[in-house]
Order: C-alpha cells, then sequence, then structure tokens
C-alpha cells in the first residue's frame, strides 16, 4: 500500500490539466498519525505542484489521519462520508477542495 508522500509525489502525474482552465489555489494538507506530516498541492497555470511542508495563504486546510488519507485516494474510504463523519476535517474553502477531487478524478 502507498503512503502518504508516494501520493504526493505522484499527483502531478495524475493531474487533469484541461479541467484545470483558470484555477488557481492551493491546499494544505495536515495528516496526523504515523506516516503523516505536512504537504501541499499547488494548482496555476494549469500545472499541478506538490510538496512536503506548508504553503503560505492556502485557500483550504484538509486535517485527517494518513492512513485515512491513503484509503480515500484508493477509493476505500468515501471521501463525503469520511467528512460527514468527521474524519476529514477542512477548514477554508470548501469550493477549492472539490475542485481538486475533479483535478485529480477522486
Amino acid at each position: 500500500m502507498p503512503t502518504a508522500a508516494d501520493i504526493f509525489s505522484n499527483m502531478p502525474s495524475q493531474f487533469d490539466a484541461s479541467k484545470a482552465k483558470d484555477a488557481n489555489f492551493s491546499v494544505q494538507f495536515d495528516l496526523s498519525g504515523d506516516e503523516g506530516g505536512q504537504w501541499y498541492v499547488k494548482i496555476a497555470d494549469g500545472k499541478c505542484d506538490t510538496g512536503q511542508g506548508s504553503i503560505e495563504n492556502p485557500k483550504a486546510t484538509i486535517r485527517m489521519d494518513a492512513t485515512d488519507y491513503v484509503k480515500m485516494t484508493s477509493g476505500e474510504l468515501n471521501p463525503m462520508a469520511a467528512f460527514m463523519s468527521g474524519k476529514v476535517k477542512v477548514e477554508g474553502d470548501l469550493n477549492s477542495v472539490m475542485q481538486l477531487q475533479s483535478l485529480f478524478g477522486m
């Protein structure tokens, strides 16, 4: 099973630039638990950039357990169910998070 770090490093290759159009935002991920940490995803100029650490002024911050994040990206955990049950906490612009899902076919 991949780790959260693996998923973030592979995100640019999964990015659907045709859906990005004028998208320009960043999302901070704050993952707890084993193999947790901080990562960011930045969408700008039709490109996707990811990295470890934090980014200034993200449109949204997603807080969740790293294991749940891996399950969510692999399809084992429904993102909406995880959000409704409190496993995923979003601070900031929920629309950016929804847009992020569509840009990666999640």
